[in-house]
């Protein structure tokens, strides 16, 4: 065995999974399941309520800002409270997909072993492929689909705080295809970078945002924005050199559960065509 592959054998890998309830999990020892928003969750006794995972309301946490910040919480959680080398994030019903095979989804999940495997091959970067809109930019997307004023005041903030980023904001922003969902598994050093600079970002954008007439979903805007801005934050990266391109490895994604094509489609070409915003999760 050579160096380079003892080295990536000892290195430690962690994956949360963000969930909110109960649900059958991967067995592989990479995965850590994590109850996000627990913070003031009780069961019907009034106790707290207890899934039988990790929890990101202990240690350094912002769990109390869920409703708004969604899977970002658990990120938070393990960027602060984890001391693996690698980590990452997926989700209970979605998760990155491995080479497995079978009529058994959770037989197709991404293993450490491959994890590994690539950490050995130089990847510093994990994401899942892109999800293409094709007849739509990212920016005209969510707008269709949100409201513009959340996304325009995410680029005044760039310009203001960390000015070096806008061209990659710009670029981003007009491309018809990303990395979505806030799954991703990185280098420790890469994720402390990542999320100073993400969470830094939310912040002064909930205070400039008034969400007092916002619904329940709409009050999510956070955590949408944050799915588009970790690709202007890895644009940036790779053209500055931080990160080669040869150094992400792009993954097929599986969902646990089906997914309603025909809906998500339809109320897909409502937003685009006839401005009619979501006002629920597909």
């Amino acid at each position: 065995m050579d160096r380079d592959t003892t080295t990536s054998l000892k290195r430690k890998i962690s994956v949360i999974i963000a969930a909110h309830k109960e649900y059958r999990m991967p067995e592989d020892s990479l995965y850590l399941p994590l109850h996000v928003g627990a913070e003031g969750k009780t069961d019907e006794n009034g106790n707290p309520l207890n899934l039988g995972y990790l929890k990101d309301n202990t240690g350094d946490n912002i769990s109390a800002k869920n409703p708004m910040y969604c899977e970002l919480t658990g990120l938070y959680w393990a960027w602060k409270n984890l001391d693996s080398d690698y980590i990452g994030l997926a989700h209970y019903r979605r998760h990155f997909c491995g080479k497995g095979s079978g009529k058994d989804q959770f037989d197709k999940v991404l293993r450490g072993k491959e994890v590994r495997f690539l950490i050995k091959k130089g990847y510093k970067v994990i994401v899942p492929r892109k999800r293409r809109y094709y007849i739509e930019s990212l920016y005209s997307h969510y707008v269709h689909t949100y409201q513009a004023e959340e996304l325009d005041k995410t680029r005044e903030i760039i310009e203001e705080y960390c000015p070096e980023y806008l061209d990659s904001f710009d670029t981003v922003l007009e491309k018809t295809s990303g990395y979505m969902f806030n799954m991703m598994i990185m280098e420790r050093s890469l994720l402390n970078d990542y999320c100073t600079w993400l969470f830094n970002i939310l912040d002064m954008l909930v205070e400039r945002v008034d969400s007092s007439n916002m619904s329940d979903f709409e009050k999510r805007y956070p955590g949408r924005i944050s799915e588009l801005i970790f690709n202007v934050w890895l644009d940036q990266k790779v053209k500055t050199g931080v990160i080669s391109k040869d150094e992400i490895a792009e993954l097929p994604f599986i969902y646990m559960e089906k997914v309603n094509k025909i809906k998500k489609g339809t109320a897909f070409l409502k937003a685009k065509f006839m401005h009619k915003g979501y006002d629920k999760s597909f």
